[in-house]
């Protein structure tokens, strides 16, 4: 029965060390349920009830799980995910200016078409469209990008009229919070302390109550309603570039960062078929599309494979008995909302800047001598955290490389995609 339904071996695992697989990996995600409310209720205008965040967040990892335990059979917890929510939050409502039921719709399509490219095969195409070493600034570009809004919510980094940004007033309250925070978390990840993201923001939010910057709202209550945020969708500017852009721009993200999670955490399993190709990669992509459509019409960005699924696998997590486990254990947790949602800014800042440094680490693949690859990679990754925005930083990025690479006559390195790609991208500066 457990073979059929999750792809249970019992040659290779047991139930036990599947369910401890399963919780292991839970506790290394968990942050989510504390760091998605405190990123959505920094909306500008009309932001998101955090409550009902929290509730959506705790629905798209449960449903993410689930999907991924009986259609991909594989150990892997989704959730909604870092950088996407991000990329949401800070540029497409904060600096573009859109309301979050457009950027839900946004992710709405965004799901939608996800099913489409699985079930048609023709994400390989997008995929491979896509220049490897832009593929690497990307994902460290989006680590500087999140580190850099840790920072800023920490109280680390402060605005100023003359250099746009100064230190903040890191000997009291807020920011002295974060950087013990920093120390804190960090210790317990160096040490390999499971579930030290979590853990480190717990211990934060508690150092946080003497020092009047927690603000403690108790521990258990039913499930705040999503009704506010349920199906919110805003379909009049459907048809405009600014939502082309967008919808490409998370579908981009969460194809490769679910690529890359595969990639690394299926080799590290052992779930590599033969001729090198990963084991059930097409059923996992169709639970993660899944998973992000319903999360949209839950109220909540993009849900993605978690690369912290490596802590589960380590432990021996195999099938889909393990993402059974995390669905679970976020079930469990639906109940906890008062006290994920006590917890303060510096306490969530401290993660989105470890997990910004873990990010980044594909920018050591990238050829710093082959300026032909290097400089849009530069390009790509530094206009993230400067202009704020995700979206510019890959535009630019893109821009920059069929430019450059023309320029110097490698036409051959430029695929038909990108030379499309870019001269929209040049119309959307010139004209938007």
């Amino acid at each position: 029965m457990l073979k059929k339904l999750f792809g249970f071996d019992p040659a290779t695992s047991t139930v036990k060390t599947e369910i401890l697989a399963g919780i292991t990996t839970f506790l290394t995600m968990s942050y989510i349920l504390a760091v998605n409310p405190d990123i959505f209720s920094a909306i500008k205008v009309d932001p998101m009830p955090m409550g009902a965040v929290f509730t959506a967040t705790a629905l798209a990892a449960i449903i993410g799980c689930v999907a991924m335990a009986f259609i991909g059979k594989l150990p892997f917890g989704p959730a909604p995910g870092m950088g996407l929510n991000a990329f949401f939050v800070f540029t497409v409502c904060n600096s573009m200016g859109y309301s979050w039921q457009f950027a839900i719709t946004a992710v709405f399509i965004e799901g939608l078409i996800f099913i489409l490219l699985t079930v048609t095969n023709l994400r390989t195409a997008i995929v491979n469209a896509i220049p490897t070493n832009l593929r690497y600034a990307i994902g460290s570009g989006i680590g500087l990008f999140i580190a850099f809004v840790g920072l800023q919510k920490g109280g680390v980094i402060a605005a100023n009229p003359d250099t746009l940004v100064e230190l903040g007033k890191i000997t009291e309250g807020t920011a002295l919070l974060t950087i013990i925070g920093i120390m804190v978390t960090g210790f317990l990840y160096t040490k390999k302390v499971r579930g030290a993201l979590l853990l480190g923001i717990l211990l934060t939010t508690l150092i946080g109550i003497p020092m009047g910057v927690t603000d403690f709202k108790g521990v258990i209550s039913m499930p705040e309603s999503i009704e506010p945020i349920f199906c919110k969708f805003e379909w009049k500017h459907v048809f405009t570039l600014d939502m082309v852009v967008v919808v490409f721009t998370f579908l981009f993200i969460d194809i490769f960062d679910t690529i890359g999670t595969l990639i690394g955490v299926c080799t590290k399993a052992k779930l590599v078929n033969k001729d090198g190709s990963i084991h059930r990669m097409t059923p996992a992509f169709m639970a993660d599309s899944i998973a992000t459509t319903a999360g949209a019409m839950l109220g909540t960005s993009t849900t993605t494979t978690y690369v912290e699924s490596a802590a589960g696998v380590d432990q021996g997590g195999r099938s889909g008995l393990t993402a059974f486990t995390v669905a679970c254990c976020f079930a469990i947790t639906l109940f906890f909302s008062p006290l994920f949602l006590s917890i303060p800014s510096s306490a969530t800042a401290p993660v989105l800047i470890l997990v910004g440094l873990l990010m980044v680490e594909p920018m050591k693949n990238i050829p710093f001598d082959d300026f032909t690859e290097s400089i849009p990679a530069f390009i790509c990754i530094i206009m993230m955290p400067l202009t704020y925005s995700i979206s510019h930083g890959i535009l630019l990025g893109m821009i920059s490389y069929v430019a450059l690479n023309m320029l110097c006559g490698k036409f051959k390195k430029i695929t038909p995609m990108m030379y499309i790609l870019a001269v929209l991208f040049i119309l959307k500066y010139i004209f938007l």
